[in-house]
């Protein structure tokens, strides 16, 4: 990635991996567009109200994900970067029809 207009999610064996960079207790729980990282790759910009205790902010991370992409919660793995801010989150099913999904929701800023 790292090219202008890369993606933050790439196709994996039964579904996609997505980078993601969350902001605990961010007022509400939101996806606000794709964000340059500093070494050059990109990734997908989220917030959430619940803080980062007890694991709150991962499973409200879980369910915003899941929601923007038309999945169940159960269907979303933390699969890196758990306790970090810039995570990576597996999403099971078809990976076309989720990167459609998760372009639609980052083109009009999902809220849930």
């Amino acid at each position: 990635m790292g090219a202008l207009g890369a993606r933050p999610w790439a196709a994996a064996a039964g579904g996609l991996v997505v980078c993601v960079r969350v902001t605990p207790k961010g007022g509400r729980d939101a996806l606000d567009g794709i964000a340059p990282l500093s070494d050059g790759r990109t990734a997908l910009k989220a917030r959430v109200r619940a803080a980062p205790a007890d694991g709150e902010a991962n499973a409200a991370l879980v369910r915003l994900i899941a929601g923007a992409a038309g999945v169940p919660a159960g269907s979303v793995a933390i699969v890196g970067g758990a306790a970090a801010r810039i995570k990576r989150l597996k999403i099971a099913g078809e990976p076309a029809v989720l990167a459609d999904a998760l372009e639609r929701a980052t083109a009009r800023g999902r809220t849930a």
